[in-house]
Formats: C-alpha cells, sequence, structure tokens
C-alpha cells in the first residue's frame, strides 16, 4: 500500500509537460517565419528600390523631387513591411491574418496619399500624345524627327511577342508530343541536340543571322526578328513540353480512342487539357521574350517605323538622358506595365506548375 503514492508520483513525473511543447514549437515556428520572412523582405529590396525609384522619378519629376519622394516612400514601405512581418509571424488565423493585412495596406495607402501624393503628377507622361518628344524636349523641331510614336513601337513589339508566342506553343506543343508519344530512329540523339543547341549564347550567332536574313530579304522587317527569336526559343520549349507530356499516362489517351475517339480527338481532348498548365507556362515566357527583345532587334531592324519598345527606350535614354530622365523613367514604367499585366494574370497557375519526369 505504501508503493502506490510513489508509483503515481513516478508515472506523473514521466508524463512530458504538453503545453511546454506547444509553447516551444509555436515559438520556434514563429522564429522560423520570422527568419524566412526577413531574408527574403532584404533579399527582394536590391531588386524592388530600383523599380520603385524608376516609378518614383516617373510621376514626381526629375532630381530633387524624385529623391524626396524616393525616401518619403521607403519611409513609410519600410515600416509597413516590418509591421506585416509582424502580422505574419502573430496571426495564425487565416480570417484575423486577412483583415489585419487589409488594415494594414489600406493604412499604407492613406499614409502615401498624404505624404507623397502632392508630388506626384503625370507631366512625364506626354510621351503617349506627342510624337517625336526627343527632339522637342532638345528645342528642336519635332517635324520628320527621328522619333516615331511610341504608340508605333508599342504595336510592333507587341505584334512580335504576340506572334513568336503563337508559334512557339504551337509547335513546341506538337514536337513535344511527337517526342513523348513515339519512337523514332535517333530520338536519344534529337533530345541531347535540342538542350545543347539552347546551350550556344546567342550573342554567337548575330553576324551568321544577320547575314542569313540578308540574303532571303527578312532584314529590316519584323518577320526577320519573329522567325530569329522563335527558332532560339523552340529548343527548350519543346523540350519543357515533352516532359509534360511524360507526365500524362498513357492510359488516359488509350482509353479515349479504345471509347472510338481518333488519335487527333484524343490529343485534341483528353490530353491538351492535361498539359494547358505548361502551354501557359511556354506561354508567358515566350511573350517576354519577345516583349522584351533587344538584342537581335537592334541588329536586324533600321527603319523607324519598325521600332520596338526596347529600341524606343534605349535611343530616347541616348538622346534626352541628360536633359529629361524623367521622361526617360516614364517610359521605361510604360514599357513593365504590359510585363506586370501578364504576371498578374497568370501567376496563379505558374506557381502551380509542375514538370513531369522526362523519359530519355
Amino acid at each position: 500500500m505504501a508503493t502506490a503514492p510513489a508509483t503515481q508520483t513516478a508515472g506523473a513525473a514521466a508524463r512530458p509537460d504538453w503545453d511546454a511543447l506547444v509553447a516551444r514549437a509555436r515559438t520556434r515556428r514563429r522564429a522560423t517565419s520570422a527568419f524566412l520572412y526577413a531574408v527574403l523582405i532584404l533579399g527582394s529590396l536590391p531588386i524592388v528600390v530600383p523599380y520603385l525609384w524608376l516609378f518614383t522619378v516617373a510621376m514626381s519629376g526629375r532630381a530633387g523631387a524624385s529623391t524626396t519622394v524616393l525616401w518619403l516612400t521607403l519611409a513609410i514601405l519600410m515600416p509597413a513591411l516590418v509591421a506585416w512581418l509582424v502580422l505574419r509571424v502573430m496571426f495564425e488565423e487565416p480570417r484575423r491574418l486577412r483583415r489585419a493585412e487589409l488594415i494594414l495596406a489600406a493604412a499604407t495607402l492613406a499614409a502615401l496619399a498624404v505624404v507623397t501624393g502632392p508630388h506626384l503628377h503625370t507631366d512625364n507622361w506626354r510621351f503617349l500624345w506627342v510624337a517625336d518628344i526627343a527632339n522637342q524636349l532638345k528645342g528642336e523641331s519635332g517635324a520628320g524627327g527621328r522619333y516615331p510614336s511610341v504608340w508605333t513601337a508599342f504595336r510592333n513589339s507587341l505584334f512580335i511577342a504576340l506572334v513568336q508566342m503563337s508559334l512557339v506553343v504551337t509547335v513546341s506543343t506538337l514536337a513535344g508530343y511527337y517526342l513523348s508519344r513515339f519512337e523514332f530512329a535517333g530520338r536519344a540523339s534529337y533530345l541531347r541536340g535540342l538542350l545543347i543547341l539552347h546551350a550556344f549564347p546567342a550573342m554567337t550567332l548575330i553576324i551568321p543571322i544577320f547575314l542569313l536574313t540578308y540574303w532571303v530579304g527578312l532584314l529590316d522587317t519584323l518577320t526577320g526578328v519573329i522567325l530569329v527569336v522563335v527558332a532560339l526559343e523552340l529548343p527548350f520549349a519543346i523540350f519543357v513540353m515533352k516532359g509534360f507530356f511524360d507526365a500524362v499516362p498513357w492510359d488516359i489517351e488509350m482509353s479515349g480512342m479504345v471509347d472510338g475517339a481518333s488519335r487527333r480527338q484524343a490529343f485534341l481532348m483528353l490530353i491538351l487539357p492535361q498539359v494547358k498548365v505548361g502551354m501557359l507556362a511556354i506561354a508567358v515566357f515566350a511573350f517576354l521574350r519577345g516583349w522584351e527583345e533587344y538584342v537581335f532587334v537592334r541588329t536586324l531592324l533600321f527603319q523607324k517605323g519598325n521600332w520596338t519598345m526596347s529600341l524606343y527606350l534605349f535611343f530616347m535614354n541616348e538622346d534626352v538622358m541628360g536633359t529629361d530622365y524623367a521622361m526617360v523613367s516614364a517610359i521605361g514604367v510604360f514599357y513593365v506595365l504590359p510585363s506586370i499585366v501578364l504576371y498578374a494574370l497568370s501567376q496563379k497557375y505558374l506557381t502551380q506548375m509542375t514538370i513531369g519526369g522526362i523519359k530519355g
């Protein structure tokens, strides 16, 4: 009878203190989350701050005003980022966290409107409706000047990006499907060749491509630039699409054909929906590649009617950077807007993208 209390005491001492373990795990998780968010914020500053400077200069004007707006904006955004970090660490319930983030965002926007609002204007955006703005900034006549309308450059860039995106997605999808589903002599060598072609630096091909486009009559044409960009993008796009098709089980396609579908119908109705994320990824990257292309555009296009946004920004920067770099910054913001819109529309799908194992 005397040993029972001792046994109960020993058992109670052996049981872990669950409350202490839970508190310790929560503290460790919060510390880890705080460290990761801090690293992400600090790591993104060298990228975010230049874009923030570009936007503030575009919206506020030259030297003193733009610097003032930049520092005022940073003085508001940095504490807001720290507060956001604290919210992400402290609140574990999604609804409460979302509510706190909305309140923080509203307070930050209100502070920016009050502090930086009086310094902002849209005078630097007159290039949108004034042709040959560079010559006018330098006090020269704009009639017959060097610069086309910025909308001409915008249309050319959009045309190149959309057409080459369509070609890359179509050809890489068909070629990737064929490489994934069919065996043929030299298939492994062909796959290795795709990677080798993608590994070559594009800069080494400038002179051969220039001569080739000249010989076939495509020099100084948008078609020539499109074909060059497509040829450079296709090897990697085909290899990636093959990986997506490899991840689709053959049984899905076979069951459709057993039920009476043709090979084409099975491909269009059963296989393509399974790889639509891969097609979207290829489309986004191909569009951005065509939209931001500069090297071959600079090499192959001469007439100002064929200028793209990259050429327009380059020559504007060269001509008026010392005169009015706020205008150049505004053009830079205008240049990146389509990329931002495209990312905003597709980021939900790109972040969920997975590539299946690639068979040899």
